[in-house]
């Protein structure tokens, strides 16, 4: 069995999913964003900023950026009730109709009476939009608060503003938990660029689609026609009755992680194919691969259910 990344028709087109601007609490226009992206190769970009009353509920308009080598998603970062920390939720949308009803959310605190992060990330769904849980090491989410987001996705797996601003990147923990639940998410890596300090082009998808359009695109990240990375690419995840067969680019890493505390480790170097025996997941409904390179960026798939 393969992961579906890699026998979708089509080819790998590079984006980001979670991006500010001065619509909300960014320090770059709109414009200059996507310009930005665009000259540092990504294909794709959903400039994500915050829907909150204080900048007047923005979904960037960011049609007139597209060319024919880059293209945009619409969507936003959505705000609505509180967590068990008592902070507000931070849901990622991206696919947004333009006439997504705004939620009762003046601000980054929660008031009384409004929607709940649930009740936001649902409403999202239903609309259209691809929804992920956003940086549960930041954010301080609690499991309960993870498993009540039941129309997510995704999970950031690693978010790079966090990676910089606080040391918080890391979403491995809440989704590995989820997975063992049964929950079918995807991982995705993101920058939650804000281009205030060096938060911006370390994380990204690799998205399997015919072709480089915001319909096509969207579909397959549902689909979970993708893979998430730093750097190295991943060219293929096959699994077979006894092994998992991993193709990449060099690598010093390849990690095999499943169910509790199943994960199987091959170092060396220069390594772009790599045979990991099942013997360690037997008890493991799920699978998924880590690789780091030799300056220690990595890349993730996504979960293989067995």
């Amino acid at each position: 069995m393969a992961l579906s990344a890699f026998t979708a028709r089509g080819r790998f087109w590079r984006g980001n999913l979670h991006t500010h601007s001065t619509l909300s609490d960014g320090c770059l226009a709109p414009e200059e964003v996507c310009r930005r992206y665009a000259a540092e190769g990504y294909d794709f970009l959903a400039l994500t900023d915050h829907f909150i009353g204080q900048f007047g509920y923005p979904i960037a308009d960011t049609r007139p950026y597209r060319s024919n080598s880059f293209t945009t998603i619409l969507g936003a970062e959505l705000h609505s009730g509180a967590m068990q920390n008592g902070e507000l939720w931070h849901i990622l949308a991206v696919g947004l109709p333009e006439d997504f009803r705004a939620p009762n959310a003046p601000g980054f605190v929660p008031v009384e009476g409004q929607e709940t992060g649930p009740e936001l990330a649902a409403r999202a769904r239903a609309a259209g939009a691809f929804v992920a849980i956003a940086h549960p090491q930041w954010s301080g989410l609690t499991l309960d608060d993870a498993r009540s987001i039941d129309a997510a996705h995704a999970v950031e797996i690693y978010n790079h503003g966090c990676a910089t601003g606080c040391d918080r990147a890391d979403g491995a923990h809440t989704a590995d938990l989820l997975l063992s639940e049964g929950r079918r998410l995807s991982l995705i890596a993101t920058d939650d660029a804000h281009f205030t300090e060096p938060d911006h082009f370390g994380g990204w998808v690799m998205v399997k689609a015919e072709a480089n359009h915001p319909k096509l695109l969207l579909e397959a990240l549902k689909r979970g026609d993708f893979y998430s990375s730093q750097g190295p690419e991943l060219r293929g995840v096959l699994l077979g009755d006894t092994s998992v067969r991993v193709e990449c680019t060099s690598v010093v890493s390849v990690i095999v992680q499943g169910h509790g505390s199943a994960a199987v480790a091959r170092h060396g170097e220069s390594m772009t194919v790599a045979e990991i025996p099942l013997e360690r997941f037997r008890n493991s409904p799920w699978l998924r691969v880590t690789v780091i390179d030799r300056a220690g960026k990595r890349a993730w798939s996504n979960p293989i259910w067995r």
